[in-house]
């Protein structure tokens, strides 16, 4: 155990800190998560190339531009109250998953004919629907947590086969907090309804 915890990258080390302060902070909606998770995806971007899992890599670049999406989003006040969390109709998740197929399908075949990637179909998979799901978080709408749920739970698995087990930990450890920020959302929603109907 102490021989394969040595094995480990330092840098992926501080990525993974980094990404467990993101989520805490974001369970508790401090706009300081998208601090932690722009130094985070900064250094996923290096990894994930280095582990041939190009799709990763390039959501971690739109995750790094994301952060400042969402700080600048967080940051801004309606009626002097942070941004709530919503919640938004099926359709509009029906609409989402369809288009997320259709890239996958189209980036999954090209990464298969034209490049050396590890698990195109699946890579590209977790890259969109991630893509999507960061956008939700974003706009604070409460069913990113279920999309990072499924995302989450095929990421563990895809991380520790290229050999970055620290990171695979990391997405475990997410698995295991995303009830808490679905509870915690949840009731933040709940009571932004109470308040409009007061």
């Amino acid at each position: 155990m102490l021989e394969q915890l040595a094995a480990w990258s330092p840098v992926e080390a501080i990525a993974v800190i980094f990404a467990v302060l993101y989520l805490l902070l974001a369970i508790g909606q401090n706009i300081w998560c998208w601090f932690c998770a722009g130094v985070s995806t900064a250094i996923y971007v290096w990894l994930f190339v280095d582990a041939k899992l190009y799709m990763e890599s390039l959501l971690n670049g739109f995750y790094f531009l994301m952060a400042i999406y969402g700080w600048l989003t967080w940051r801004s006040r309606q009626d002097d109250h942070a941004l709530p969390v919503t919640v938004w109709p099926g359709k509009v998740h029906a609409v989402a998953l369809a288009v997320i197929s259709l890239l996958v399908f189209i980036a999954g075949t090209w990464l298969t004919r034209y490049s050396n990637a590890a698990f195109p179909y699946i890579d590209s998979a977790t890259t969109f629907a991630a893509i999507w799901a960061t956008f939700l978080v974003a706009r604070k709408v409460l069913e990113n947590w279920w999309y990072w749920l499924a995302i989450d739970t095929v990421s563990v698995f895809i991380y520790w086969s290229r050999g970055l087990e620290l990171t695979s930990v990391l997405f475990l450890v997410y698995l295991l907090l995303i009830p808490f920020g679905l509870i915690r959302w949840t009731r933040s929603y709940r009571d932004t309804l109470q308040d409009v109907r007061a």
